[in-house]
């Protein structure tokens, strides 16, 4: 099993933010961290070290253009792709659209936790309002 992981930091609107891209085999995800202020090296490695296993990556998505022969490249060719990669300033649509997921499938587990935590809510006014309706008549 190959994996390829890539971050791209760049800036947008306010806060600097990181995207995390991995590719397994057929499998694309992604995933979008705010850093706030422009982060230092030692600040996105350490980052790295410590809160990559946390992060919440969107669900697969087939990737069908994976071709991981690893083979040696000439140094310059690298260069060259190194320095498109870094001259680069955005994200690609494929790491959109898998953000965009994973905002949708976030808005839906949000709003059946509120839904479930709102109908809670109401049973136990419910009961205690039961409870009370109770309470005066056994006085009597």
């Amino acid at each position: 099993m190959i994996s390829v992981i890539k971050l791209t930091v760049l800036f947008d609107a306010p806060f600097w933010i990181g995207i995390f891209e991995i590719v397994e085999n057929t499998e694309y995800k992604v995933c979008k961290v705010t850093f706030g202020a422009e982060p230092k090296d030692e600040e996105t490695y350490e980052f790295i070290l410590h809160k990559f296993y946390k992060l919440r990556f969107s669900h697969s998505i087939l990737s069908l253009d994976n071709n991981f022969i690893e083979k040696k490249q000439n140094p310059k060719r690298l260069q060259r792709e190194i320095k498109k990669e870094t001259s680069n300033k955005g994200i690609g649509t494929k790491a959109q659209i898998a953000m965009k997921l994973q905002h949708e499938q976030n808005k839906i587990e949000q709003k059946k936790k509120s839904k479930e935590q709102k109908e809670k809510e109401e049973q136990r006014k419910f009961y205690l309002k039961q409870k009370k309706k109770l309470e005066k008549h056994k006085g009597h």
